[in-house]
């Protein structure tokens, strides 16, 4: 009996044994990926709402087509009730957004949305009024930001270039401005660039009484306009043409305002310090219904000013001026308290941390301190005096969760699994969702104790994309780091399945290399981590190197490539691959990179400077002269163009065609608003006067982000050929030499 017991087990084992070998030996394709068969599940537009004891979340039903804002307990993460449902809505088919008063009474409802840029949308919305489910369009136009007042009782959002404000009691609308004129004038609503580079789009703002709208007016009319063809599929093509400043150009004029709605005034709003050239990328009224506070930002972007404007005396005090020697980043981290001292981040000393301030401005203490990155700030729990923020103090390629009290003692931290963790706190702050994910774990949602982190429930998992994934042939990603030019820079790679150390395989490197950007980070998978995993299983070895300039590190380290944009990045990534190819399992003779946008860039520069090391690259939607891209990003980190003639030039890869020796890919969108189609069609053109061959693609109408029915499954299949032509043919060659010497022996 004991026998046949243990020949069952062990039949057992061999058939799981083989399951599991034939089960992994699945093949990742283009078409999986871009059909999205590896998309995670997870929360859409979750809110904590006021009491703090509950969330929604916006769910969707496929049997009935209805859109709900569902509210949970979070005590136990039972349903408690159905909010809004499109279904007991006349007036609308669906929903696929939403956003609550700040009383909670009512809640602006999306419908339909046509984006404008990146962050910009025209749309279609309504307000739900919660407690008599009554239901009111906000405009018969399609307009943007609309944005409910404190009470809920009335509702502002610009429509071209005007701001307006709606009762909803009446449904009386009143419009207070009248200047507004396309590639003009706009007030409320950011310009391009301000969108594009300071990542905001509503630059108005209601007072705590809901009687003040502070407001941002963008005078463009001098501001040089950019055109771009949308060919469409009509006989004729159009052109968007819209006011975009290139660096060294003329910037927007913009000016600060104030609305009374009781009043119907409008009135400008000044501060006591003349500015020539500058940026308002800021404004936040602070808990006092009459104090705005405002940030002003020279057009170098090292001085930034914090002014406090009392919108009844109309006076204006200047709180916080900070300089620094290359750049200071605008964040959303400022953050009122009751007494309305405030919350600040600051890079001040060598790296970002929380600061707390007196409402005039004094300092009262560094709340957090050390050789390490504050990279998000939560909020403030007033009741236990208790900061919570995220920080890379557990490794740079790490996020956790901490707390800490306002005097900067007793600091905790709240996450405890390796990895990427992200924080949604209740109201009151007794708990918070938490994201986890790493390299090897897909998004888990969880419910912990915002006092002590411990796990309190399972929200949502994707164990079944873990176990799929776990069906095809995959390898971990490796973590490490690599002393380039005497630094430590993190690093990530991917080996084939079947690695063999004794044989030697392409390399072909990854990288974006922008300004406080980070690529290597222990997180899970992207669409293109997938497509790195289906290189790899085509016997290609994956790399991704973090140089200098990136973030995370410390402000020195980001800040290293000032006036040099292009120069540090690319010494890294060709240092990197040659200390890569000394490696006995990478064959030097077959190196490539890719990049997008600033990767792009990078790639070039690569390709041409590094021509003895990199046999390809592939450059998608690429700068590829700085002189062609937008103020704020650009002179943020090179001045202008006249102050700084050889930074732009000698760092820019449309002046090293000549370089080229390799075999070069170059992708473009003709609709990319974002980093033209000129950069590329300039390249183009001193590529062929320098008499070298290449090869390109530009995909009509596409934006900078090239996607769109088949697109992006066109794009990676033509950049896989691409890869495989020009790296791996050796490979194959090599292999068909063996099996005829096999067949000869033989």
């Amino acid at each position: 009996m004991k026998d046949a017991k243990m020949r069952l087990f062990i039949a057992i084992i061999g058939f799981l044994t083989t399951s599991l070998i034939y089960c992994q030996n699945k093949q990742i394709t283009l078409e999986e990926i871009w059909s999205g068969a590896f998309r995670t599940e997870g929360m859409q537009a979750l809110h904590s709402m006021k009491n703090g004891k509950q969330y929604s979340v916006l769910n969707f039903d496929r049997t009935s087509r209805a859109s709900t804002i569902d509210i949970y307990d979070y005590k136990t993460l039972e349903k408690v009730k159905t909010l809004v449902s499109s279904a007991d809505i006349a007036e609308i088919q669906g929903f696929f957004d939403y956003t609550f008063s700040e009383d909670e009474t009512k809640v602006v409802l999306t419908t339909n949305e046509v984006p404008v840029y990146r962050r910009s949308r025209l749309g279609e919305y309504y307000v739900y009024d919660i407690e008599n489910k009554s239901v009111t369009k906000v405009s018969n136009d399609l307009v943007q930001e609309p944005t409910l007042s404190p009470d809920g009782t009335k509702i502002a959002y610009g429509f071209e270039n005007n701001l307006y404000v709606k009762d909803l009691s009446s449904g009386d609308v009143t419009q207070i401005t009248f200047d507004g004129e396309k590639n003009k004038i706009i007030n409320g609503i950011t310009d391009w660039v301000y969108e594009e580079e300071f990542s905001f789009v509503r630059a108005f703002d209601w007072n705590a009484d809901s009687n003040l709208i502070a407001f941002i007016r963008f005078d463009e009319t001098n501001v040089p306009e950019f055109s771009m063809d949308v060919f469409g599929s009509g006989l004729y093509q159009t052109q968007q043409v819209f006011k975009y400043p290139k660096a060294g150009e003329e910037n927007s004029k913009v000016t600060l305002h104030l609305y009374d709605l009781n009043s119907e005034k409008l009135q400008e709003i000044k501060v006591n310090k003349s500015y020539e050239d500058f940026y308002i990328p800021r404004i936040k009224w602070t808990k006092d219904a009459n104090i705005l506070s405002t940030q002003f930002m020279n057009r170098h972007q090292n001085e930034l000013d914090l002014w406090m404007i009392d919108a009844k005396a109309m006076t204006s005090e200047l709180v916080l001026a900070e300089k620094d020697d290359a750049y200071i980043d605008v964040t959303f981290d400022l953050t009122f308290l009751k007494d309305n001292s405030f919350i600040w981040t600051s890079e001040k000393n060598g790296f970002n941390h929380i600061y707390h301030y007196s409402k005039n401005g004094d300092l009262i203490n560094q709340v957090t301190d050390g050789n390490w990155e504050v990279t998000d700030y939560y909020g403030f729990n007033e009741k236990e005096n208790t900061i919570y923020y995220q920080s890379v103090e557990n490794g740079s390629i790490n996020r956790d969760v901490y707390s800490i009290k306002l005097n900067g003692k007793n600091k905790k931290r709240l996450t405890k699994t390796e990895g990427t963790n992200n924080a949604s706190f209740s109201a009151d702050f007794s708990y918070f969702i938490n994201t986890h994910s790493s390299a090897t774990s897909p998004p888990e949602y969880t419910l912990n104790s915002a006092k002590s982190g411990n796990l309190i429930k399972g929200i949502v998992d994707n164990d079944r994309l873990a176990q799929k994934v776990g069906t095809y042939v995959t390898t971990k990603k490796e973590f490490s780091t690599i002393n380039v030019n005497g630094n430590d820079l993190n690093m990530w790679m991917i080996k084939p399945a079947d690695f063999d150390e004794t044989k030697e395989y392409p390399l072909f490197m990854y990288q974006y290399s922008g300004p406080g950007s980070q690529s290597v980070a222990n997180r899970w998978n992207g669409a293109n981590d997938y497509w790195y995993q289906m290189l790899a299983q085509q016997g290609y070895i994956v790399v991704c190197v973090d140089g200098r300039g990136t973030g995370f590190k410390g402000a020195a380290f980001k800040k290293v490539t000032q006036n040099e944009l292009g120069k540090y990045e690319v010494e890294d990534q060709i240092a990197a691959a040659k200390k890569l190819g000394e490696r006995s399992y990478i064959d030097a003779s077959r190196i490539g990179i890719w990049g997008w946008s600033y990767g792009g860039f990078m790639s070039s520069n690569a390709l041409f400077k590094g021509n003895d090391v990199f046999q390809m690259a592939i450059a998608v939607a690429p700068v590829t002269s700085w002189r062609f891209y937008d103020t704020i990003y650009t002179e943020r980190y090179m001045t202008t163009p006249a102050e700084n003639p050889s930074g732009y030039d000698e760092n820019s890869p449309i002046n090293h065609v000549d370089k080229l020796e390799g075999d070069f890919l170059l992708i473009h969108g003709s609709g990319d608003d974002n980093v033209h189609l000129q950069n590329t069609m300039r390249m183009v053109e001193a590529l062929v006067q320098a008499d070298k061959q290449f090869e390109w693609m530009i995909y009509p109408d596409k934006n900078h982000g090239i996607y769109g029915g088949n697109t992006r499954l066109h794009l990676y299949k033509k950049m896989t050929s691409f890869i495989n032509r020009t790296l791996g043919d050796k490979l194959k060659k090599e292999e068909m030499k063996e099996e005829e010497t096999s067949k000869i022996k033989g």
